[in-house]
């Protein structure tokens, strides 16, 4: 008699208690969504595949928490947390993912197929860190300035003759690869490991294998500093870091609304020391964003950095009182005279 081994099934994958504590830890955030329709859809897409937190960011229908499309998750929609902007939404992740396709679009930080994606993710979030996957509105995806609060931009893989994807359809997708690979341990290519330690400040115990290109199996941005065709020449370096997840004995990331506040400190320097004149303002911010995400400090050099540019900004502003107290007073004699 044949026996017919019939392969496990696929709900049991899902609900596995790791699993389900894991995507406690994964915020999906939805940028300017414009069809309730579609925000319902990405909700019920969730409720398939075990995730709980929605943030939508400056929805443009108001009554989005009604879409009849949430088939089963309207405890879900209801529950979402609604931000002005995408910054808030993301403020306290460790990991911002932004989703999208590479056709007309010039990147500026890393690149991850999503088959990579699940082990990236997974090692943020045993150690202890936040990960956000950002989707952008139906008309254009997300813009370059919503890329620039995102640490790394994951590819769907699509036909180029087709490339978009409808907003729920591509929440899915992104849900469903998590999901089913978050019980599968899978080994992480040794390039994007040894990237990702040395932000932490570990070394890789296996050698990144040699690439010709020099790239690293993975891709990166394409913008360069003094690349007037992809972006401002600001003078800002902003070599690509790849991230991989974090091991138990490094220390966790920076969250992203302290990369911000390192940011503003930053851009606030700048301009006391005549770095950063008015017209390029806009620029350096935007490039600041980008570089702190690609270069990944920690908790505890990004408070090393915060008060190494505090002491910088005190002495200058004070430098800056004293030579306008001296000129002052000069006028005043002059005026004696």
């Amino acid at each position: 008699m044949i026996r017919l081994l019939l392969p496990p099934h696929y709900n049991r994958l899902l609900q596995h208690d790791a699993q389900l504590d894991h995507c406690d830890r994964i915020d999906v955030v939805l940028v300017s969504p414009r069809n309730p329709l579609n925000i319902g859809a990405a909700a019920r897409a969730m409720a398939n595949f075990g995730f709980s937190r929605l943030t939508v960011v400056g929805p443009y229908a108001p009554p989005w928490r009604e879409a009849r499309s949430a088939v089963g998750a309207p405890e879900l929609l209801a529950a979402a947390t609604e931000k002005a902007t995408l910054a808030a939404a993301v403020a306290g992740c460790t990991l911002v993912v932004g989703t999208g396709t590479l056709t007309h679009r010039r990147p500026e930080q890393v690149v991850v197929s999503l088959p990579h994606l699940a082990p990236l993710v997974e090692g943020e979030i045993e150690h202890g860190g936040r990960v956000a996957l950002v989707f952008g509105p139906e008309k254009h995806g997300l813009t370059r300035e919503d890329l620039s609060w995102c640490h790394l931009l994951v590819e769907i893989p699509t036909d180029p003759r087709q490339p978009s994807m409808n907003l729920g359809q591509a929440v899915a997708v992104c849900l469903y690869e998590l999901a089913s690979r978050a019980v599968q341990p899978e080994r992480v290519e040794p390039e994007v490991a040894a990237g990702r330690s040395k932000e932490r400040g570990q070394v890789s115990s296996e050698a990144p294998k040699e690439d010709p290109s020099g790239n690293a199996g993975v891709k990166t941005s394409a913008y360069q500093p003094g690349d007037d065709s992809a972006g401002p020449n600001v003078g800002i370096e902003t070599p690509a870091c790849q991230p991989v997840p974090c091991s138990e004995s490094s220390v966790c990331a920076a969250h992203s609304d302290e990369l911000d506040r390192l940011a503003g400190l930053i851009e606030e320097t700048m301009i006391a020391a005549g770095y950063s004149p008015s017209a390029m303002q806009a620029a350096n911010r935007h490039d600041l964003r980008l570089m702190l995400r690609r270069l990944a400090p920690t908790n505890p050099d990004t408070r090393r950095i915060l008060g190494l540019f505090r002491r910088i900004l005190w002495r200058l502003n004070r430098a800056a009182r004293s030579a306008s107290l001296k000129r002052d007073s000069a006028g005043m004699d002059s005026t004696k005279g």
